[in-house]
């Protein structure tokens, strides 16, 4: 696939969505934090609340935009006047209008008709646009809309004065080439920027939110972790690297701090982060395959699809059951210590076995005692 290189906007909407997360509560000393440090690393925008919860929503709101940080940041309303005007006065420049876009919800959770969503659209929006703000529409359930509203409410919305229309898979249920055909049919109808919300519930959040950007997306929404509600939201982490390593999509993030930030959400919000969970986790660059150390040792790049310095991490070689003779050289090496390959031959059986009793790799304390027993 030939693909003109370009920037994508990232709008995180951790403490917002990601705060949704059923049993997530941020204090507000964790919002400013994970605020400062998101825009610190380059994001752009910020989706940080919503100001219809009440008043101390509405604080914490006023606390972050206080901080004058150099992100855009948005908050999130329902697309009626009672919850716009609560959106005022907080020093926030942008709101998301939200309003169900699908016959489902229309019909079965609203109790309405298409007409009325695309005046109530009309009205709100430009409420929003008098009162000096700019306005994305979110267009909630977009998965299961039908494409030609779906066109509608986009050209209502950019009629009313909104420059931006959110395609939201509310459910978490579309792939990645069903995201590519709904974004291109929206770009063909539409030159307002549209942004990308995905949920993880099969698995395919950031799946989607890659295809969204290839279609002409302009905007993806993201979270720290993929927290959210449900199965989460796409990993602001693994969309960041996914784009610029694929498809030379720049960001403009730097994550190479990211790792504290990471382990910062997951215990603010209670979380814990899987050993093997993408990019973050505390064994994705690790190696004990024989054949994976000694390529690695050899060039990183045998056996590196991403290079770890990009979250300012660094590969870790570790001796297990699978280990070979190379690896086990190695590790000496880093204790100081130069065995030969007969040597390393004549450790692995005691290595194997220790892993294979012990279910944890050799400390440096056990490699001595190895060596010793030669």
């Amino acid at each position: 696939m030939i693909f003109d290189p370009r920037s994508i906007i990232i709008d995180d909407t951790t403490l917002r969505d990601g705060e949704q997360s059923a049993g997530v509560v941020f204090s507000l000393e964790e919002k400013l934090t994970i605020a400062q440090q998101l825009s610190a690393m380059g994001v752009p925008e910020l989706e940080i609340g919503i100001p219809a919860m009440g008043e101390q929503e509405r604080e914490e709101i006023k606390a972050i935009v206080a901080l004058n940080l150099p992100s855009n940041l948005l908050v999130w309303s329902r697309m009626r006047s009672d919850d716009l005007k609560h959106c005022l006065g907080l020093g926030v420049g942008m709101v998301d209008l939200s309003i169900s876009a699908s016959d489902q919800h229309i019909q079965h959770k609203l109790k309405q008709s298409r007409s009325w969503v695309l005046a109530t659209i009309e009205r709100c929006v430009k409420t929003a646009i008098d009162a000096g703000m700019q306005v994305c529409v979110g267009a909630e359930d977009a998965s299961r809309a039908d494409s030609d509203f779906l066109a509608q409410m986009a050209e209502t919305a950019q009629k009313a004065g909104a420059s931006r229309i959110r395609f939201a898979d509310t459910v978490g249920i579309m792939e990645p080439f069903g995201v590519l055909d709904a974004i291109r049919k929206l770009r063909s109808v539409t030159d307002m920027a549209i942004e990308m919300h995905a949920h993880d519930d099969l698995g395919l959040a950031t799946a989607n939110t890659l295809a969204a950007a290839v279609a002409g997306a302009t905007h993806v929404n993201t979270t720290i972790n993929g927290l959210g509600e449900r199965a989460g939201n796409a990993a602001l982490e693994e969309v960041v690297v996914g784009l610029k390593q694929l498809y030379n999509i720049d960001t403009g993030i730097d994550l190479r701090n990211f790792t504290a930030l990471s382990h910062q959400v997951a215990t603010a919000s209670g979380d814990t982060i899987g050993s093997r969970k993408s990019l973050i986790g505390r064994d994705v660059f690790s190696h004990e395959a024989g054949i994976h150390v000694d390529g690695l040792l050899k060039d990183p790049n045998n056996y590196q699809g991403v290079d770890p310095a990009l979250l300012g991490r660094n590969h870790q070689l570790v001796l297990g059951k699978h280990s070979g003779s190379q690896g086990v050289m190695y590790a000496y090496q880093q204790l100081g210590i130069v065995i030969n390959r007969l040597q390393a031959g004549l450790l692995l059986p005691q290595i194997r076995q220790f892993v294979s009793i012990n279910k944890r790799a050799p400390q440096s304390a056990d490699l001595n005692q190895f060596l010793l027993s030669l």
